[in-house]
């Protein structure tokens, strides 16, 4: 962290979808000067200086100039910060010089990318120089992955607390979800399939659980690729989309944390069948574009519900679930990630420079101000 910078957060790509809904939920729920001093950056003045008015943000909410192809303009706004929020994907398209100058800043960076690959090239790249730095690099902070990777470590600390000890096996188990797909994400799917064209040995690294623990491969996890009869949660269950990017998260959290659920820990993901529902996102055809995405109504009226299973060796289980009380991708997914970088700046000073997940960052710290803040709630079931 940055800590005698001038701002606490500065959101980067304040005038795109998803951005905006994050300076909109700082602006609504702590202001200006007050308790988070923070600000919006982007490329253009004039497209900021709209986006505040259009927000209703007060006129004097500062405003940051930086064009991500500039290194010497992202250079001066991470100085600035002691973290900076950045929404401006595809990260694998648009990331690199925004992460780098934050590595060379010591200055903290969130995001929100569910791009494994880029995930994997920025974990070769700057883990060393992040540690060195001090600057904390946290990926994943939204819907993919906060709700899954706190949801299995909620399950292991509850299975401590009630079965004496972590346990090996954990379901995750998406029992119901609604909420739109933005540009952005249609985007960044786009970005990952373009290049695993270029470069077909990205497959292997995408079907990996164990892609983002270099140095570690653990043991082989359930595919999650048919439907099948899960008892556990009474229903059908099948794919579920996201699992490839928030099962390598899990496994990540894990391998951080030193192994604490074991080197043998088996975690799965798959989502509740409904007969004659539409799948859990919008289909990729009718993508939006960039900066479009589900309404104020569609967020207000999404939500989510995942219940997670631990099943420890001799069978005895714990059941844990996380909901959400907003859509998932952007309505849940802007508080998250502003809580996030809150509880980074705040909570968490003393969490050394590196790579990170939330999860294994700020592990309890972070699921109570999600739930003091965020609309988030975890519940012991059973």
């Amino acid at each position: 962290m940055n800590p005698n910078a001038e701002f606490d957060i500065i959101v980067y790509g304040a005038t795109g979808y998803t951005g905006r809904l994050v300076a909109e939920y700082l602006a609504q729920r702590y202001g200006i000067g007050g308790d988070v001093n923070w600000a919006m950056a982007g490329r253009s003045a004039e497209k900021l200086a709209q986006v505040r008015d259009e927000m209703g943000a007060p006129a004097d909410t500062p405003l940051v100039v930086a064009d991500a192809d500039d290194p010497a303009q992202l250079d001066a706004m991470v100085r600035r910060a002691k973290a900076i929020i950045t929404t401006v994907g595809p990260y694998q398209l648009y990331g690199d010089k925004l992460v780098a100058a934050c590595v060379a800043a010591g200055t903290d960076c969130l995001d929100l990318t569910g791009e494994p690959n880029w995930m994997a090239k920025i974990i070769a790249t700057h883990e060393a120089a992040a540690k060195k730095s001090g600057a904390r690099i946290v990926h994943s902070c939204g819907f993919d992955s906060i709700p899954f990777e706190l949801g299995v470590f909620f399950a292991e600390e509850t299975a401590k607390a009630k079965l004496g000890a972590p346990v090996p096996r954990v379901k995750g188990r998406v029992r119901a979800i609604q909420g739109g797909l933005s540009g952005g994400t249609a985007a960044s799917g786009a970005a990952t399939m373009a290049a695993i064209q270029k470069d077909p040995s990205l497959i292997a690294l995408m079907m990996n659980p164990f892609a983002l623990t270099p140095g570690f491969q653990g043991p082989p996890q359930p595919p999650g690729n048919a439907v099948e009869h899960d008892p556990d949660v009474d229903a059908d269950v099948g794919p579920f989309m996201m699992a490839a990017i928030n099962t390598k998260n899990v496994h990540r959290s894990n391998a951080l944390m030193g192994h604490p659920w074991g080197t043998d820990f088996v975690y799965d993901e798959m989502s509740v069948v409904i007969p004659g529902a539409p799948t859990e996102f919008s289909g990729m055809e009718n993508a939006p574009k960039p900066g479009e995405g589900p309404s104020k109504a569609e967020r207000e009226a999404g939500f989510y519900d995942i219940a997670f299973i631990g099943i420890a060796a001799d069978g005895r289980k714990v059941r844990v679930s996380v909901k959400g009380d907003r859509d998932p991708g952007y309505g849940s997914t802007s508080k998250m990630l502003a809580e996030t970088a809150i509880c980074l700046v705040r909570d968490a000073p003393d969490v050394p420079g590196g790579v990170w997940t939330p999860g294994a960052a700020m592990r309890t710290k972070l699921i109570d101000r999600l739930q003091r803040n965020a609309g988030l709630t975890f519940t012991v079931e059973g």
